[in-house]
């Protein structure tokens, strides 16, 4: 197959979005697919390899990460892409991607899949708590309704956002297709764990969490300092680390020095994908993670399949990863329940061990070959309907 993929958003951004487009792309390649992406310019040199276009976009104002593609640069692009002949058009994002991303469909004759990646509505109650409740849902649940209802088949990453959709009278096909991960069964390199601990002067026997993602207020971190304080009570030296950045890091590093934490937690920044953040998951013993708006919860299975347990609210995508037990332990969004809970695990160090034999066992049910295949039937699905339209028109 040749497949279109068009986003709002992808790297040097650093997001889940990002994340999943990477990793779905390279999967289908190596099923011998063809696909070409068309996202935002950035102002740092990309180093794209073939098949990514790059078009010319312009910054938001409130959110300067962000970037929109300018729409005349994008059309400009139409008789290129119809040369290339695609078979589908997948759409990763509901902002100028859809729209234009519609518009190229009709234009090429082109089936479209779309991927429902975010929780708008709980993102907005994070963001924008002036605006009444209801008001907050409608902005969120009409705009959805009616993008779900203009394509012909829908993605979502957990069955927890599809009964969301559904919930919004969406009609429209809907399969589950988490985000894969790639599996390197080799044990957890003590090496990096030395290495990391070494490079932050982190003491080889002190107990440490760890945070990975976007330090934004949807993520609930305020949760884990509040937890933090009451674990301090049974694990005095405790550090939780906390890899990301985003607009909630100065509110934290304001509660962290208010709550006398600041030798306990540090904010690392956003660390490598490739090599620093496997060294971080090799030198943490719990990821912590206590967002409620996460539709799959990447962090959590890239964790798990380093064989690093996971302690999380089981909200959303997360359910679905908690949902047995095995290699992670589900908390409320209580900070002393949270609390207890990790350092029950911290406490008992034959527990840990076996949490993290689990935690590979979990992460092979989520590998990047089983949900590509899934993906690539789903396309078939929905290109084989409109062949045949074609074929008797």
């Amino acid at each position: 197959m040749r497949i279109l993929m068009i986003s709002d958003t992808y790297f040097p951004r650093i997001s889940g979005v990002a994340t999943s487009i990477r990793s779905f792309r390279q999967g289908l390649e190596q099923l011998g697919h063809q696909v070409d992406l068309l996202v935002p310019d950035y102002d740092a040199n990309s180093g794209d390899g073939p098949g990514i276009m790059r078009i010319p976009s312009r910054k938001i104002p409130p959110y300067p990460e962000e970037r929109f593609m300018r729409p005349r640069n994008l059309l400009q692009s139409k008789p290129m892409l119809a040369a290339r002949q695609y078979d589908v058009l997948h759409i990763q994002t509901p902002f100028v991607a859809h729209y234009l991303g519609k518009h190229l469909a009709r234009r090429l004759n082109l089936p479209v899949v779309s991927s429902y990646h975010t929780y708008f509505e709980a993102y907005l109650g994070h963001y924008y708590r002036k605006i009444p409740g209801r008001i907050r849902q409608a902005m969120a649940r009409i705009p959805s309704r009616q993008q779900c209802a203009a394509v012909d088949g829908l993605i979502v990453p957990s069955q927890a956002m599809a009964t969301v959709l559904r919930s919004y009278g969406v009609k429209t096909p809907i399969q589950i297709i988490p985000t894969g991960i790639r599996i390197h069964h080799e044990t957890r390199l003590s090496e990096g764990r030395a290495q990391f601990r070494q490079r932050h002067a982190i003491a080889e026997n002190r107990p440490v969490l760890l945070y990975a993602g976007r330090i934004a207020p949807e993520k609930n971190i305020g949760l884990l300092l509040a937890m933090l304080r009451q674990l301090r009570q049974q694990q005095p030296e405790v550090l939780l680390l906390l890899a990301g950045d985003g607009p909630a890091r100065p509110a934290l590093e304001k509660t962290m020095r208010d709550n006398q934490l600041t030798a306990h937690v540090r904010f690392l920044g956003y660390l490598d994908h490739l090599h620093e953040l496997p060294q971080a998951y090799a030198a943490a013993d719990l990821l912590v993670f206590a967002s409620e708006t996460e539709t799959q919860g990447m962090v959590l299975l890239e964790a798990l399949a380093a064989g690093l347990p996971v302690v999380a609210v089981p909200v959303m995508g997360a359910a679905d990863i908690l949902k047995s037990g095995i290699g992670t332990r589900s908390a409320p969004a209580d900070p002393g329940a949270f609390a207890q809970i990790c350092a029950d695990i911290l406490a008992d160090r034959k527990q840990l061990e076996q949490l993290s034999i689990e935690a590979r066992k979990l992460a092979d049910q989520w590998s990047e070959t089983s949900m590509v295949t899934r993906l690539a039937d789903f396309y078939q699905d929905i290109i084989t309907p409109k062949v045949s339209m074609r074929a008797t028109s």
